[in-house]
């Protein structure tokens, strides 16, 4: 290693340094030590510049950026042409500079090529050769620091002295000087892989590539009031996806042409279509829906992706591409959960077939990353799907096979595992937006799968890619340009991803799947928590109560199944936050419908007589109507009020939309007082719906409308007993003028033996508050105190409106003793009158109807 530092940089060794020090050292022994001091000086004052010119020296100088390689995988009599960038990322300028094209040698194992993309910065041996000719380099007197140029190399394949068939490491390496080493070396170096295949193989590679069609959750479960029921969506971030450039637009516009299978999702089917109407979307501010404007290219991309599967081979996930690893760990414990992922797969058939009109397969599931376990394997395998898609990361080769797999595998139960291979499918990920990210991926894809085939090139074997769910725009790019240099190729052949499945296992292969202790904790940690399927079971089970009510509840169930779906989908992995904020608008929205079925409040019902009518209202507000419904009302004293025929009734309920329904309960009272009543609503399977109104009863005997006849009638009966006196009272003195008349001269006198009876006659009839009144006088005593005491004073304390009243009549002024009298009546009547409902025999009416 000493003698390479030597070679790169034209500097001493370490142990070359330390000598020339202790001979300086020992030469200048016989020095004053003022002399040592000085000469000390200068050399730490050097140390910094030397340190600086070091560290400018090193491969890493200049940073070569491979933009360009074409063709990725030439053949015999094909010019490989290379372009990219290199820049000073030095204080320095560099001097000189060249750059070329470097042949290292062929790999022989998948190890080597990823031992060697992982290495930085130049090793001589290691990294060949420059291809001889000056023509196939390119020069630059000067590169400034941070100032990118350009460069193309154009070499024929002859002159890169390739020879057998195989994989190549290929180096672009720029060469100069700076101001501190003024000497060629290599400033930096930029290293990529050369498939070389002169003839096709006689056993190429089967090699599938999945090509996912898939998004994150756009639809709420919100509709619209119309009959159209216009979608609401979250957000309007799905119509830049297909919009031209966008990533779903990529994937489709570039896997129309290539061999891939594709792997849909149907909600994002189902949205698109939902797009191609009037829909809407939420508004951030809180307000009305705002109106979308994209149902044309909504339309456009359907009719595209129409016509790209048309005569091949769809697989489609179950609806909203649920979570299953979550559903395993976390989801199974939650009664009704697995349920969902049936109801899914089912759904998943009739969208596919309804909006893309071909027959999809749904006998593959895909759980996030290809992570396994037991429980995954048997959730996955329990909605009818029998092949479950893994990686190799997961499901490990450990019997040292020195080749590849063919990637179909039996793990047991009837079911098959798909392991696509890892290296290959994780290529692709992370930022392939510049040119020389996705050119180092395309040329290490090609290369990895040239070298699977080198592995053992008489033995036929299946590979399967299955990149990430969502590839952005630009890794779609590079993946189509790896799958059109693929499938140039000589070493391979793309096949579907159902004959891969149906492929002949290696028996040597590893079929056991990990345990529970091998799921990766990264992932694990994204996973849904066991809240979330709690959550989803609530709503299921609000649904399920609230539907067997509807007129149509197509119109319910149908966009709330669904926001079922997308509550457990792979997409809320990592985004926790969301996906419970979506969970939660799902339930608030289902719970504010429901409400619109609901009692109106009551305040007290007072209710006189024997017995009544109680109404209670039912209102819908709903835009459908209401059927299955019983409400029913409960006496809490059904001793004192009965409802029907005993404690309570119930009544059928079925109302129009936007309407409401009085319905009424014959009531029977049997005792004076107040009872608390309940009305609640039941489904007809005898489940509660919505909150229950109470109200209180008030029961009382005798109606205003009886006291008042009563009064009436007791007002008449005064009158008539006060007519009665006044005329004895006339009659009287007409007699006592007669008598004076003859002559006897004691006229006035004589009458007085007629007092008493006038008195008693008076005393009866006369006075209104002693008129006899069979069917209240018990009552009077026994349940009004204040009325009986009342009644008793008008009648014995000798009032001075009755003594005027005889007075009066003595005096002859019959007309104004008539008017006081009336006058005075009323204010006796007017005192409360005994409640007598208790202790009544007589028949009763039906009493006043309560109807509020």
């Amino acid at each position: 290693m000493a003698e390479a530092a030597d070679f790169q940089g034209m500097n001493p060794s370490p142990a070359r340094r330390r000598l020339r020090r202790l001979g300086a050292a020992l030469a200048a022994a016989p020095l004053l030590a003022g002399l040592l001091q000085v000469s000390a000086a200068p050399a730490a004052q050097a140390a910094p510049p030397a340190a600086a010119a070091a560290a400018a020296t090193g491969s890493r100088t200049v940073d070569v950026a491979l933009d360009s390689l074409t063709p990725s995988a030439p053949v015999d009599g094909d010019t490989l042409t290379v372009s990219g960038t290199v820049t000073n990322d030095s204080k320095q300028t560099v001097t000189d500079a060249e750059v070329d094209l470097r042949v290292g040698p062929a790999m022989n194992a998948r190890s080597m090529i990823d031992n060697a993309s992982g290495r930085s910065g130049y090793l001589p041996g290691s990294d060949g050769t420059a291809v001889e000719g000056d023509s196939y380099k390119e020069t630059f007197k000067k590169l400034a620091p941070g100032v990118p140029q350009d460069f193309s190399l154009s070499i024929p394949v002859k002159e890169l002295d390739l020879g057998a068939d195989g994989v190549y490491q290929l180096g672009v390496a720029l060469t100069g000087r700076t101001t501190a080493q003024p000497y060629d070396q290599v400033l930096g170096i930029q290293r990529t892989f050369l498939p070389w295949q002169t003839e096709t193989a006689s056993e190429p590679t089967r090699t599938t590539m999945l090509w996912p069609l898939i998004s994150s959750t756009h639809l709420t479960a919100e509709t619209g009031s119309d009959e159209q029921q216009t979608p609401v969506f979250s957000d309007d971030r799905l119509a830049e996806e297909i919009t031209p450039g966008g990533r779903l637009e990529q994937m489709l516009s570039l896997g129309r042409d290539l061999p891939v299978t594709w792997v849909i999702d149907p909600d994002l089917l189902a949205s698109v279509e939902a797009m191609t109407e009037p829909y809407s979307i939420r508004n951030p501010g809180g307000g009305d829906p705002i109106p979308g404007k994209n149902q044309a290219v909504a339309k456009k991309w359907l009719n595209d992706l129409q016509s790209a599967v048309k005569d091949k081979k769809v697989v489609a996930l179950p609806f909203a591409d649920p979570d299953l690893a979550s559903l395993a760990h976390q989801g199974k414990s939650v009664s009704g959960s697995l349920s969902h992922l049936q109801d899914a797969t089912e759904v998943a058939t009739r969208t596919v077939q309804s909006i893309l009109h071909v027959e999809p397969s749904t006998e593959f599931a895909w759980p996030a990353e290809g992570a396994i376990d037991p429980s995954i394997v048997d959730v996955a395998t329990s909605a009818g799907a029998d092949t479950v898609i893994t990686r190799s990361d997961s499901l490990q080769e450990r019997g040292g096979l020195p080749y590849t797999p063919t990637a179909a595998r039996p793990i047991g139960g009837g079911n098959t595992a798909v392991v696509a291979d890892a290296n290959l499918s994780k290529l692709f990920q992370g930022d392939m937006t510049g040119a020389e990210p996705s050119t180092l991926a395309v040329q290490q894809f090609l290369a990895q799968s040239q070298m699977i085939n080198l592995q053992d090139p008489e033995h036929a074997r299946n590979i399967v890619v299955a990149p990430s769910r969502t590839p952005s725009a630009s890794q779609a790019q590079a993946m189509a340009k790896a799958v059109q240099a693929l499938d140039a190729g000589n070493w391979s052949q793309s096949v579907d991803l159902a004959d891969a499945a149906k492929a002949k296992p290696d028996p040597e292969a590893t079929k056991q799947v990990p345990g529970h202790g091998s799921y990766p904790g990264s992932l694990r940690k994204q996973e849904l928590p066991k809240a979330a399927f709690e959550s989803i079971r609530n709503t299921k089970a609000t649904l399920d109560g609230f539907k067997v009510i509807l007129s149509e509840p197509d119109r319910v169930v149908t966009p709330f199944g669904r926001a079922i779906d997308r509550a457990m989908s792979n997409s809320w992995r990592g985004r926790g936050a969301e996906g419970e904020q979506y969970r939660a608008g799902v339930q608030s929205y289902l719970d504010n419908l429901t409400k619109q079925v609901s009692l109106i409040p009551k305040t007290e019902a007072k209710l006189s007589g024997r017995s009544a009518t109680i109404p209670v209202t039912v209102q819908n507000n709903l835009v459908q109507g209401v059927e299955h419904m019983k409400l029913r009302l409960t006496s809490t004293k059904p001793r004192r009020l009965t409802i029907g025929d005993g404690p309570f009734e119930e009544q059928q309920v079925k109302i129009a939309g936007g309407h409401s329904q009085s319905v009424k309960f014959d009531t029977t009272a049997n005792a004076n007082g107040k009872a608390a009543v309940w009305a609640q609503l039941y489904t007809e399977d005898g489940q509660r719906y919505g909150s229950p109104i109470r109200f209180e009863v008030n029961v009382t005997e005798v109606t205003p409308t009886v006291m008042l006849v009563l009064a009436g009638g007791f007002l008449l009966l005064v009158l008539a007993g006060f007519r009665m006196y006044t005329q004895r009272k006339r009659a009287a003195a007409r007699r006592a003028a007669e008598d004076g008349d003859d002559g006897n001269g004691e006229g006035p006198e004589e009458p007085a033996p007629d007092a008493p009876d006038d008195s008693s006659d008076s005393s009866s009839g006369g006075s209104p508050d002693t008129a006899p009144d069979p069917s209240s006088d018990d009552s009077a005593s026994d349940d009004s105190d204040d009325s009986t005491g009342s009644s008793g004073k008008s009648a014995t304390d000798g009032s001075p409106s009755a003594r005027g009243e005889r007075g009066t009549a003595e005096d002859g002024a019959d007309a104004p003793a008539a008017q006081d009298a009336e006058s005075e009546a009323p204010q006796h009547l007017g005192d409360p009158a005994a409640d007598t409902a208790a202790e009544s025999t007589g028949p009763y009416g039906a009493g006043e109807r309560v109807d509020r």
